[in-house]
């Protein structure tokens, strides 16, 4: 299951960069401010029997008969292909912060089955006065 929500996550990711890369423009063309033709890959398609004026694109017009009201929009996406390639080279103190790491992970489940008390064969040293008594502390 791990495995396969890996897989969705970095096809997301590499489409993600493949539309952050590419570059892509839309081209409209608007009679009385409706959109009549919009093309992704080529030019839109104009009235035929319409005057196109490029001088005014802000003059209102009442109906799509009228002639001079027709204008071209063009959005352009440009891509972005300024990405940082990651920096391999390991210097002595993220050597040293890896291995420590890697050792400390790799033995931190070992021995946890077993119960081990490292004091188990330890003898107190044998007292010949009370101390307790000696310096006058007192649990109440």
């Amino acid at each position: 299951m791990k495995t396969f929500f890996t897989k969705i996550l970095s096809f997301l990711l590499a489409i993600s960069i493949l539309f952050a890369t590419t570059s892509f423009t839309v081209d409209m063309h608007f009679c009385c401010n409706k959109l009549i033709d919009m093309s992704i890959l080529g030019k839109a398609k104009v009235c035929k029997d319409k005057v196109q004026k490029k001088d005014s694109p802000t003059k209102q017009c009442t109906t799509l008969q009228e002639k001079d009201c027709c204008i071209n929009k063009a959005i352009v996406k440009v891509g972005d292909d300024t990405f940082k390639r990651s920096n391999t080279i390991l210097e002595s103190e993220t050597l040293v912060f890896v291995n420590t790491f890697l050792y400390t992970y790799i033995n931190l489940f070992e021995g946890l089955g077993e119960n081990v008390i490292s004091f188990q064969t330890y003898r107190p040293p044998f007292l010949s006065t009370d101390i307790q008594v000696l310096q006058q502390t007192f649990l109440i």
